[in-house]
């Protein structure tokens, strides 16, 4: 099954955007893609909203509960919500929901919750979920003075894991940079290379990037 699975290097770097605009350029080539956000936290009265963001983006008609089955309220780690709801996660029960989305459609796009090491359970990670997966990862990272050690990190994580990487992009969630963070980012494109493979701008809230801003191309290449 081809498709992606969109990580970040911290939670609030823009993981939903880059999906949304990942999922609009796929179907814009004309590909069948479904969904996923298999464990989503902070979930309120209006329902799990990024796996909503990424239903619309995908012009899917599964159901919300089958796009994401793990809906907490608490605004925590995903095995930290887990417990405080009196569940635990179990991978092999997201695989199989997984499975039957996947069999239903030519793509898959998959959002994570936080990053690689964000714990599911107390034995297991996201990055253990990415690899029962079995898709390539898109790594989301942040502008701001940081980036460099936390994209690093997680670029080191998914290699030391055996997870492939389809390609990094850098969301600027925060706004507009300061010299200082300008500067420090241009180092981390530099050692990115052709792991980078788009920079998503500042956005207005409700406004979409546009489909240049990703290398779809260079995305599909890492799936194959």
């Amino acid at each position: 099954m081809p498709g992606l699975f969109v990580t970040g290097t911290d939670t609030g770097v823009g993981k939903t955007v880059v999906a949304c605009t990942i999922l609009r350029g796929l179907r814009g080539r004309g590909l069948d893609v479904g969904v996923m956000k298999p464990v989503e936290t902070g979930v309120g009265a209006g329902g799990p909203l990024d796996a909503k963001a990424l239903r619309a983006a995908a012009g899917a008609i599964d159901t919300l509960e089958e796009i994401c089955p793990v809906a907490l309220p608490l605004a925590a780690a995903p095995a930290v919500a887990a417990a405080e709801a009196g569940i635990r996660i179990e991978l092999s029960w997201l695989r199989e929901r997984f499975k039957e989305l996947a069999a239903r459609h030519e793509w898959m796009v998959v959002e994570g919750a936080g990053g690689l090491l964000v714990p599911l359970s107390s034995a297991a990670t996201m990055s253990d979920l990415a690899a029962e997966f079995e898709l390539p990862l898109v790594v989301v990272t942040r502008g701001r003075l940081g980036t460099i050690n936390h994209t690093r990190l997680t670029v080191e994580t998914a290699r030391a894991r055996g997870l492939p990487l389809a390609g990094v992009v850098i969301s600027h969630a925060d706004g507009p940079l300061s010299a200082a963070d300008s500067a420090n980012l241009a180092a981390l494109r530099t050692w990115l290379g052709d792991l980078l493979t788009g920079e998503l701008p500042p956005l207005a809230p409700g406004t979409s990037a546009s489909g240049d801003a990703i290398d779809l191309d260079a995305l599909i290449q890492g799936v194959r």
